[in-house]
This record gives structure tokens, sequence and C-alpha cells, in this order.
């Protein structure tokens, strides 16, 4: 088994290098890297590892960009101080979240269920990313802030997401809005179950369960809306209009 390890703070790498020494002599270190930009380059340059340990929080960034930048095709077990990226972390290939410090025992356990996935999908990769990703979307929560709080919103109670000023929003049913942890409406849009959200146009994403009404509007597009007052209208574009037809016919 080649390990790819992702980690800035050196006294972890090395707790890290000498847990998976102790627990395979087997297992190689294939490489590391302190940095969202080195881990890229890296991946870039080598061969794609086995499975890849991977902080959370690095110097120049989350290592969810790193994943998001490079279509990672490997398991990833997450590290970090911190639970609160746990339901992101399990958005991508994520087989196990341990948190600092790393205690040798629960590396030693998310390992086993790498082995484990390993053999009962008989070494076919492309079936073990299937399986992990099999939540990444129509997943029920998302994590957002609402003043220095975290907390975990349904989905259901969402009535849209928008984007400004480069920061994304969640409005839920009570009207309170809340402020989302990724700064791209793409982002979101890629968790979400298509049967229920839409994304309108590059400021919006509605939910069908709270669609009031729709309207052709000039030029073929169409006016929508929300059982919750807006202060602007939603409009879906042109170039969209037909898939909205569709996507809303189809529910």
């Amino acid at each position: 088994m080649k390990i790819f390890l992702i980690e800035d703070e050196t006294p972890a790498l090395e707790n890290l290098k000498m847990c998976i020494s102790g627990i395979d002599g087997n297992i190689e270190i294939a490489g590391s890297a302190t940095s969202v930009a080195d881990s890229l380059s890296w991946l870039k340059n080598n061969a794609v590892p086995d499975l890849i340990l991977m902080d959370i929080q690095l110097s120049d960034g989350l290592s969810f960009h790193i994943l998001k930048e490079d279509n990672i095709k490997c398991p990833v077990i997450f590290i970090t101080a911190y639970d609160k990226y746990m339901v992101d972390a399990f958005e991508y290939n994520c087989i196990d979240y341990l948190l600092k410090p790393v205690e040798c025992s629960k590396l030693m356990n998310a390992l086993n269920k790498y082995k484990n996935l390993q053999h009962h999908f008989i070494n076919n990769y492309s079936s073990i990313i299937d399986f992990l990703q099999s939540s990444k979307k129509n997943k029920s929560r998302i994590i957002v802030k609402k003043g220095t709080e975290f907390l975990s919103l349904r989905l259901e109670d969402v009535i849209y997401f928008f984007t400004e000023h480069k920061l994304v929003f969640a409005v839920d049913k009570d009207n309170r809005k809340f402020l989302c942890e990724t700064n791209s409406l793409s982002d979101i849009e890629e968790t979400l179950d298509e049967k229920t959200f839409f994304r309108a146009n590059r400021k919006y994403i509605v939910n069908a369960n709270f669609i009031a009404k729709f309207k052709s509007i000039d030029k073929s597009k169409i006016s929508v809306d929300l059982l919750l007052p807006l202060n602007e209208e939603i409009i879906v574009s042109q170039e969209n209009a037909a898939s909205f037809k569709k996507w809303i016919s189809e529910i």
C-alpha cells in the first residue's frame, strides 16, 4: 500500500510516519506535502497513491481545494483538530475522520477500514469510489454559520441559496439567513438533489417545494415566485427555461 501524507505541522507529520511504520512495515509512504499548492504539484507529477492521509487546515487554505482541483480518485482519511468539517469531509472520498492528536490505535482502525473496503470490492477502485461518493449528492444537511456559531441545517428547510458580495447564503423557511462555508454557489449545487433544487441563474438556487408559481416573460425567460417574498425577481434565463420546465414537470 502506498500512502501520500498531507500535513503542514512537522510534529504531526512525524507522528503519522511513526504510527504507520509501527502498524505495518509493508506500507510505503509515497510522499508528503505541507500545502495545497505542494499537494497539487505532487499529485500532478506522481502516480495516484492507494490512500491519502490529509490534514484539512493547511497554510494556504483548506485541503478540500485539492480534491476539487485534482478530482482525486483514491480514498482519503481526513485529519484535523476540528470536528466542524466532518459533514463536508464525507462529501469527498472519505473513509474516516480522525481528530488531532492522532492516536496510533485509531489510525490503525482507519487503515483496517480501508483494507476491508479494498477486499470487499476485490481491488476494484472504481467501485470503491462509487461507494464512497454515493453520499456526495442528496445529503440531508449542510453546515452553515450564524454569527459565531456553526449549525447543521436541514436541506429540506432551505428555500433558496444565493450569492452576494462573493459570499454564499442559505435562507430557510423561517426566513433566517445563514452564511455557508463555501464561497461558490457551484460547490453547493454539486451536493444537492437535482430533483429538489434547481440553479435558476448565477445568483440563485431554488427549492422546488417552496416555489409558489412561475410565468414566462420577455424573450422566453421565466420569472419564479417563491412562497417567501424576495426583494428581487428570480429570473431563469432563456437558455435554461426549457430545462426548468422539464425539471418542474418531473417533480
